[in-house]
């Protein structure tokens, strides 16, 4: 009950109100019955606009990290998450993949949306990264369209480390569903799951207009990180004065 609190009266008029966001496609989200809405992710604020537009419920596997933070903006962040009925996914293990898949199975067995961010975590640049194949394996297993997204305008509104947006226009753009029938029964083909998550990609690529790295975001993140630090270490900062 409480999501549609957040939805209706406290959270979605915010959002629309302040990003004023033009939703192009919506007719392609299907009015019943399960699928997985697959989307660029560029900001923290992707969790709340889509599903401030959207007519039906969809629930988001989203990073454990949202619901253990400390302070008061993390315990603010767990409460709307939790309240908004997304799920806490750990990333970290050998049986992380396969504990996302579950959950995911789980709301889509009940007819449900599930949203999905294929490249696995924000990006931190504005560029779209390789897709993690887990979309694929969800979508074959439980036999659902995917229809892929594109958020665009978010990461200028508010991009990594930004608490409060800026005033900038978003679209939403929703793209026509890809059927994967033909794939039934091949969830264990590694090329088969690859080629799926490719097509995905393209279709959130060709909606968004963002430059494509074929690598993935979190490897790419780790290398910049590391660059940086190495830097620091053979130039350390002088002190001033």
């Amino acid at each position: 009950m409480f999501y549609y609190l957040l939805k209706y009266v406290l959270l979605g008029p915010l959002l629309r109100l302040v990003f004023r966001p033009r939703i192009e496609g919506l007719e392609h989200v299907p009015a019943d019955g399960a699928a997985i809405i697959a989307g660029n992710h560029l900001s923290f604020s992707d969790h709340f606009l889509m599903p401030a537009i959207l007519k039906r419920r969809i629930t988001f596997l989203a990073k454990k990290e949202y619901f253990t933070g400390p302070g008061v903006k993390g315990r603010l962040t767990a409460f709307f998450f939790r309240s908004a009925g997304q799920i806490p996914v750990d990333r970290t293990g050998k049986e992380a993949g396969q504990a996302a898949i579950r959950e995911g199975l789980g709301v889509l067995a009940k007819d449900e949306l599930l949203g999905i961010y294929p490249e696995g975590t924000r990006s931190h640049d504005g560029r779209l990264y390789k897709g993690k194949v887990g979309v694929a394996v969800m979508a074959l297993k439980a036999g659902v369209p995917v229809i892929p997204c594109a958020m665009i305008g978010t990461f200028e509104a508010q991009p990594p480390g930004k608490v409060i947006p800026n005033i900038h226009p978003v679209v939403i753009r929703f793209g026509e569903p890809l059927d994967f029938s033909r794939y039934a029964g091949m969830e264990n083909e590694k090329a088969i799951l690859r080629a799926i998550t490719d097509e995905i990609i393209y279709a959130i690529l060709s909606l968004s207009g963002q430059e494509y790295v074929d690598e993935y975001a979190a490897v790419v993140k780790a290398q910049e990180a590391e660059a940086k630090a190495e830097k620091e270490r053979r130039f350390p900062r002088m002190p001033l004065g």
